[in-house]
């Protein structure tokens, strides 16, 4: 067969089929007339063909993905781009984050700022608050009145320097004028006299306020002492019921003692009563028994003398008998010595019944009365054998009854002795309770009266300093500081006598006008004060001459 060499589209050498001559030819020379040469689509064609390769789906896979490839490829580069819908929707979304942003933080400030501002206005208005309530005390309002005082005494010189000058400047003014200036004056004087009633009456309602607190704690303290008398007279009561239980229970304890001494002697004496009754009824049955032996001796005495009689009859008889026999022995046959000897036989036959019958009653006798001996041992056994039982339950009734009792006993010694440890520890309980409560009292009351000497401290030091800068202010002003001095006086309380723990008490007279004590320190005072007391011990010692050389 001639070769047919098939060309495809290209022209020129192909690398793959070249190297895969050079293989063949290496491997084995061919034979150029059988072989056939095909291009590279045909032998995939065929190659697919074999392999059953759906080409065509194949070629659309190879398309899509590659289609996909170039969208993602096309979205990648689209994203960077700002000139597009989708670059311009999401430059808009950025920007309008960052505007919110922007915006969230100006509100954050100005909330800020706002909280800041109502804080600052809260402190201004608790400030302003507590510089009102601060105003509204009495010492403020003293120095106030005082600051008052000196203002009207600065405007009273100012008034009179006036009414000199125009005393001076002229004489002849108008009496009306005079008038005038006069009322003024007076009705300052008549405001003077209305303020200091005022004052006065102040005063006394200060004084009736004082008087019904210590009146209140008085009977705060009455009443205090009336509740710890109750709670005493309570707690004795109890004392007294609780010791009126116990020797209760102590006459009861006793009565039972009583009653169970009673019952036991009266045990006692029915046991003495029952062995009494058996003795008796033994002494009575031994009495029988010997009553009855004795009266069996003498039957047997008699049976003896009975039978001692009979025997001398039947042989007096027998002699009789005898003596008629040998008398007519030789007068009787045979026939009738035959009839003796059987009359003979039958008499000693008879004497022997006789005898048997009464030795047979002997027996008998003798045999009921060892029966009846035994029997009566039996009985006797069997009644000491129910008394020694009797005896025995009881004693274990006796034993369980005194067990029972001892078990009670200890069960009410035990539970009153859990009462009286309940008592003691409610008792004690009780106490540590009110220990406490009184500790805690006194804890709190002792840190009130720091906290309060406290608050009076920090008070004092506060008005201080703003006394101290009123009257720097009036005496820069010119104005009469002594009333200001008077009043800036340490110590809360407008009395007039001495400070004790801060306060300055007023001293009242007793009687109806209820006006305020003076104070007088002087040097003679002061003297007194000195001799009454000492700070040096041995300037006392030298004063009142005590001294050792």
């Amino acid at each position: 067969m001639a070769s047919v060499v098939q060309h495809g589209r290209r022209t020129g050498s192909n690398r793959r089929a070249s190297s895969a001559e050079e293989a063949s030819r290496m491997m084995q020379p061919p034979d150029l007339r059988q072989v056939t040469v095909l291009t590279k689509a045909e032998w995939l064609r065929i190659q697919d063909d074999l392999n059953q390769v759906n080409k065509d789906k194949e070629r659309m896979r190879e398309a899509a993905k590659q289609r996909e490839a170039l969208h993602l490829q096309s979205k990648e580069v689209v994203k960077l781009w700002s000139n597009t819908i989708a670059g311009q929707r999401q430059k808009k979304l950025e920007a309008k984050k960052i505007r919110e942003e922007i915006e969230e933080e100006k509100r954050k400030l100005m909330d800020k700022e706002e909280a800041e501002y109502r804080e600052q206005q809260r402190k201004e208005a608790v400030k302003k608050a507590k510089t009102q309530l601060y105003y509204q005390t009495d010492r403020v309002k003293g120095l106030h009145r005082a600051l008052l005082l000196t203002e009207v005494l600065k405007e009273r010189e100012a008034q009179i320097e006036l009414k000199q000058r125009i005393k001076s400047a002229s004489k002849d003014v108008d009496k009306e004028f005079l008038d005038t200036v006069k009322n003024k004056d007076e009705r300052a004087l008549k405001q003077e006299q209305e303020k200091a009633l005022q004052k006065k009456l102040e005063r006394q309602a200060v004084a009736e306020d004082i008087k019904k607190q210590i009146k209140d704690n008085e009977l705060v303290k009455e009443r205090q002492k009336l509740e710890d008398k109750k709670d005493g007279e309570e707690a004795q009561r109890l004392q007294e019921l609780y010791q009126w239980e116990q020797r209760m229970e102590e006459e009861r304890q006793a009565e039972l003692k009583r009653n169970l001494m009673h019952a036991h002697l009266e045990y006692i004496s029915n046991q003495d009563l029952i062995k009494a009754t058996d003795a008796q009824k033994q002494e009575a049955e031994e009495e029988q028994r010997k009553l009855f032996l004795s009266a069996k001796q003498k039957m047997i005495k008699l049976r003896k003398e009975k039978e001692k009689e009979l025997f001398s009859e039947a042989q007096m008889r027998r002699e009789r008998i005898m003596n008629k026999l040998s008398v007519t022995q030789q007068q009787q046959t045979d026939n009738e010595e035959q009839r003796i000897a059987k009359a003979v036989a039958e008499q000693d036959a008879k004497q022997a019944q006789q005898q048997r019958e009464e030795e047979e009653k002997k027996a008998a006798m003798l045999e009921s009365i060892v029966a009846h001996r035994e029997l009566m041992r039996q009985e006797k056994e069997q009644r000491d054998k129910a008394a020694k039982q009797n005896a025995q339950d009881t004693l274990e009734a006796k034993k369980e009854a005194d067990r029972i009792f001892t078990e009670k006993q200890q069960l009410k010694v035990q539970k009153v002795k859990e009462d009286g440890r309940k008592v003691q520890d409610f008792n004690a309980t009780e106490m540590a309770q009110k220990i406490a409560r009184n500790q805690q009292l006194r804890k709190n009351e002792h840190e009130f009266q720091v906290m309060n000497a406290e608050l009076i401290a920090e008070e004092e030091n506060q008005f201080q300093q703003y006394s101290k800068d009123v009257i720097n202010a009036a005496a820069q002003a010119q104005r009469n500081v002594f009333p200001l001095c008077k009043a800036a006086r340490e110590g809360i309380g407008g009395g007039l006598g001495p400070i004790f723990s801060g306060v300055r008490p007023s001293y009242l007279v007793q009687d109806s006008t209820g006006a305020q004590m003076p104070t007088y320190v002087s040097d003679a005072t002061q003297n007194i004060k000195r001799l009454n007391e000492v700070m040096d011990i041995q300037d006392a010692k030298k004063r009142l001459g005590f001294t050792w050389s």
